[in-house]
């Protein structure tokens, strides 16, 4: 299942529009604030597809009853431009494990390169919801290796993917990837990916605009 959560107009728009903007990403602070806000609100919306279990609890003046999570996903990011996104989920998710991914592209020339991962920090994740965070999904390559790499802490019963923009041809990659009922949600689709693998008219690079130029 595919959700592209600015289908229907709301304020999530207004987030989506200034990560875009050239002018408002001189300000990282912003950048990531917006970013961390894009993903409290597919957070928000994912959630109503969870699973719930009706609770008392006791207030000052008596009992309510009440709808609660039946568990908390395992939050996953990739290092470092996912930082942002993973501290929304965080925001909502707060009672969540986290694991850390470190995956990136290692170019063999201008227009190939190939996706390395040196780095995981994980809890275990066997026969948990999966949740994995990555701003921009523009062939689909970084998250697939990501979640193959993640499955050495156990086999997920549920794997749900967020991103602040995705295309076409990475949703459609992934989907073939990831286990049956696996979910992709996105603030917005964008049809073109140049020879680079860059997302057009997309933002550029989220994590040099989240935290300073690498070199």
């Amino acid at each position: 299942m595919v959700y592209n959560v600015s289908e229907k107009a709301s304020i999530l728009n207004v987030f989506l529009s200034e990560i875009r903007d050239v002018s408002i990403q001189k300000d990282p602070m912003r950048f990531r604030r917006n970013m961390e806000r894009i993903s409290e609100i597919i957070a928000y919306e994912l959630s109503k597809k969870l699973a719930y279990n009706e609770k008392t609890v006791q207030t000052p003046l008596g009992k309510a009853e009440i709808n609660l999570p039946v568990e908390s996903p395992v939050l996953a990011t990739i290092l470092r431009a996912g930082l942002s996104m993973h501290q929304g989920l965080l925001n909502y998710f707060d009672r969540s494990e986290s694991a850390f991914v470190s995956a990136y592209r290692e170019h063999i020339n201008d227009n190939d390169f190939k996706i390395k991962v040196d780095y995981l920090a994980s809890p275990k994740i066997d026969n948990k919801i999966l949740i994995i965070s990555d701003p921009m999904l523009a062939t689909g390559n970084s998250m697939i290796n990501v979640y193959k790499a993640l499955l050495q802490q156990g086999i997920p019963k549920k794997v749900i993917i967020v991103t602040a923009i995705a295309t076409p041809s990475a949703i459609d990659f992934v989907e073939k990837q990831l286990p049956l009922g696996a979910e992709i949600w996105t603030a917005a689709i964008d049809d073109e990916l140049t020879a680079q693998s860059y997302i057009v008219p997309g933002l550029g690079d989220a994590g040099d605009l989240a935290y300073g130029e690498k070199c």
